[in-house]
């Protein structure tokens, strides 16, 4: 069983719910548990946010034995006002990295 991820001070850029719906972005069939990792969360709390997502509307997800596949709307748009007419496909093309961009080392090293 995975621990409890440590805890982060201080402000960050993207809120866990970004974070959450990159992963799931990344791979639909992913894992709470391997998403909790990712992300450094518990997996209760991730828990919380996918239930917010799909009550939302901005995921679904189906289940196939015990495994869930997750189906994000990539044009609904995000909550904010300030984000307005800003889709999560927009956002998610910021977040999610390319494989190829993922496994090319980062210039200057």
């Amino acid at each position: 069983m995975v621990g409890v991820p440590e805890s982060h001070t201080g402000w960050t850029f993207i809120t866990s719910h970004a974070r959450v719906l990159a992963v799931i972005a990344d791979n639909p069939n992913v894992r709470i548990r391997d998403i909790a990792a990712r992300c450094r969360l518990t997996e209760r709390a991730v828990a919380r946010i996918i239930a917010d997502l799909e009550q939302d509307g901005y995921l679904s997800h189906t289940r196939d034995g015990r495994t869930n596949t997750y189906t994000i709307e990539p044009d609904k748009v995000l909550r904010h006002p300030a984000e307005a007419g800003l889709s999560v496909a927009a956002l998610l093309s910021l977040l999610v990295q390319d494989e190829t961009d993922r496994t090319r080392k980062p210039v200057g090293r």
